[in-house]
């Protein structure tokens, strides 16, 4: 068993520091918003007359729920650094406020939609990162925190001209970062095959 001290303001994870419930704390985290993201990206998908109350109410479910998971792994899992944890729950207030703000106003703009989905997906994205465990899933964490960051950035900078666009191209990459995540679920917990070989 490793004696290294844990840095108190380490924001990376690795996979011989975390107790077999933390990981499977992570592992439930990373299903459960795999599963949301993907099942938000088919009904947008399959529901081509939704309005914009219909798709402020998915998209603000689906960060609302994602906030509150993240919350609670940072409160819940005490093995984790404290970097890590304040970290997790900070950015996780921010989904669920982006969350509550989609739910309660969805006769808001379509500028507003889309700068609630873009700012979430960027404080995602950079959580998605800082908690990129050092293992299997590595490659799937760190794509899927660029992802996230680059299709929030989109919806900052790019003003989208209708809903039919917003919610096409938001319901792809909610279901493309719902495949990154089930793969990063998969794979968490994982030894690399080059340090099994050492």
């Amino acid at each position: 068993m490793s004696t290294t001290p844990t840095n108190p303001l380490r924001f990376s994870l690795h996979t011989e520091d975390l107790a077999p419930g933390v990981l499977r704390h992570f592992k439930v985290a990373l299903w459960i918003g795999a599963v949301l993201s993907v099942l938000v990206g088919i009904l947008v998908l399959v529901w081509p007359g939704s309005t914009l109350e219909v798709v402020a109410f998915l998209f603000g479910l689906y960060f609302f729920v994602v906030g509150l998971m993240r919350i609670f792994v940072g409160i819940v899992n005490g093995t984790l650094s404290p970097g890590i944890r304040v970290l997790s729950v900070i950015l996780g207030v921010l989904l669920l406020v982006a969350g509550v703000i989609a739910l309660r106003n969805p006769f808001a703009s379509l500028t507003v939609l889309g700068l609630v989905i873009g700012f979430s997906w960027v404080f995602e994205g950079v959580l998605a990162l800082t908690q990129t465990v050092n293992d299997s899933s590595k490659w799937y964490g760190t794509l899927l925190g660029v992802l996230s960051i680059v299709a929030g950035i989109v919806f900052l900078l790019s003003p989208l001209p209708s809903l039919a666009v917003l919610t096409v191209f938001a319901a792809w990459i909610f279901i493309v970062l719902g495949i990154f995540q089930a793969m990063s679920a998969i794979t968490l917990g994982r030894v690399p095959k080059a340090r099994v070989a050492t």
